[in-house]
């Protein structure tokens, strides 16, 4: 027991240290989930459905953009540990560009399916709420590139706490957005659901213009900045990007895959099960997005050891953060198995959807264990640049096991809402022993 304490506790120290600003971070984007679902759920269960549609089709959207701006943090992570600053500038250069036109085609996607959105089969009462909020939301992709592009650059410095306090920031402005545009106050009107994405829309504009104002004036970055502006456009490096980009996207892509298009199936059962859903979303973002902030600092050490040929301590830190993961589970499912009776309640005010709510909790522990495997071991292999087998992993799990299963549950054994989430834990447990199985490989064969 002396000898794993001896071996691991520098790197619990040293992934706490990193991941802690990532994690605060991450809370704050959980606590807006939160803000976000409660002043929509209690100003009409309605606007709590198109909701939950709506942001289950864009979080597909988020979650592949933010995996594929993941390509920047091997690379810079890469330049940080051999002390080259002026070509980890030059990276972000072509990230950001990268982004952009990433952007631009997920903005094109999305607009096509804004003119097919009424063929999805989703309740007729909620297109006039649908729709406005949608169009929103699309004209903020573009933005939410250009902050990650940022972040995984300060990510891949060890710098965590800057977008800490840039994403705290901008969620604290939405919170307050939301309130003064959904209930109409100080003299605004009551926008309802419209309201939250214009507040949206704005929070994510702020955050961009503050990032960079930071980063290309702030003297602290100056030595990454000589990079930025002098090296110039870099075509290896934008090849780089991609190769590694597009794999992680992918694999985030199918991932929420699997969740925004169970939210289709979930739309079949009605505006009360789209409340529902919608509700134990938020409640899963609050433990997803914990395990991720620590996962995102697996990849920065990763990255940084194998950027000096240490696979040694490449192992020990993938290791180290999925100890750290699992201890964090078990605090933080006691808590929400705790509460699990009253959350409904928090979010709406009808007791059909609180009940249906609480009915969810079931699948919902079960599939923790293997959402914390995966998350740790895809963000491992990203940091060691292994990445596309990550695409067929999250192929089989995500689209020939979890959909399947959740139609088959939901809908031919007719469990309904329930039957669909059991489709969670099947997914995600196979996708994390996959990938656990492809690091050991990747890690022994390096180090032999």
């Amino acid at each position: 027991m002396k000898n794993f304490i001896d071996t691991y506790k520098n790197h619990y120290k040293a992934l706490f240290l990193l991941g802690l600003p990532i994690v605060i971070g991450q809370v704050g984007v959980i606590v807006l989930g939160f803000a976000d679902t409660l002043m929509i759920g209690h100003h009409s269960t309605p606007e709590l459905g198109a909701a939950s549609f709506v942001n289950n089709m864009f979080t597909l959207c988020i979650i592949f953009s933010t995996g594929f701006s993941y390509g920047l943090t091997p690379i810079v992570g890469g330049f940080y540990g051999n002390r080259r600053f002026a070509e980890a500038g030059q990276a972000l250069r072509c990230s950001l560009v990268a982004n952009v036109l990433v952007s631009l085609l997920l903005t094109l996607i999305m607009t096509i399916l804004y003119f097919n959105v009424d063929r999805l089969g989703q309740p007729e009462e909620l297109m006039p709420l649908i729709k406005p909020y949608y169009l929103v939301l699309l004209a903020s992709l573009v933005f939410v590139m250009l902050f990650n592009g940022f972040k995984q650059f300060t990510d891949g410095i060890t710098d965590t706490k800057t977008a800490m306090w840039i994403l705290l920031g901008g969620n604290a402005l939405n919170i307050i957005g939301n309130y003064i545009l959904i209930n109409g106050k100080l003299g605004f009107p009551e926008m309802g659901l419209l309201g939250a994405g214009i507040s949206t829309l704005f929070s994510r504009i702020v955050m961009v213009l503050v990032f960079a104002w930071i980063v290309l004036y702030s003297r602290r970055f100056i030595r990454y900045r000589i990079g930025f502006f002098r090296l110039g456009w870099s075509k290896p490096l934008f090849k780089q990007l991609n190769a590694l980009g597009w794999p992680v996207g992918m694999q985030m892509g199918m991932e929420t895959a699997s969740f925004s298009l169970s939210t289709i199936m979930v739309g079949w059962l009605g505006t009360i099960a789209l409340a529902s859903h919608q509700i134990m979303l938020t409640i899963s973002q609050f433990t997803f997005m914990m395990f991720y902030g620590m996962g995102a600092a697996v990849a920065v050490r990763v990255s940084n050891f194998k950027g000096q040929g240490d696979m040694q301590n490449v192992r020990r830190s993938a290791y180290a953060g999925f100890h750290l993961i699992l201890c964090m589970e078990v605090v933080l499912l006691s808590i929400v198995f705790a509460l699990r009776s009253h959350v409904g309640g928090w979010f709406t005010d009808s007791t059909e959807v609180a009940a249906m709510v609480s009915a969810l909790f079931f699948p919902f522990l079960i599939y923790q264990f293997g959402d914390g495997l995966q998350i740790n071991f895809a963000n491992a292999l990203r940091g060691i640049s292994d990445v596309k087998p990550m695409m067929f992993i999250a192929f089989i799990s995500y689209f020939i096991i979890s959909l399947p299963v959740g139609y088959l549950c939901g809908f031919i054994f007719g469990w309904g809402l329930v039957g669909v989430w059991m489709a969670f834990p099947f997914g995600l447990t196979t996708a994390g022993l996959m990938l656990w199985l492809r690091f050991r490989i990747k890690s022994g064969k390096v180090i032999e």
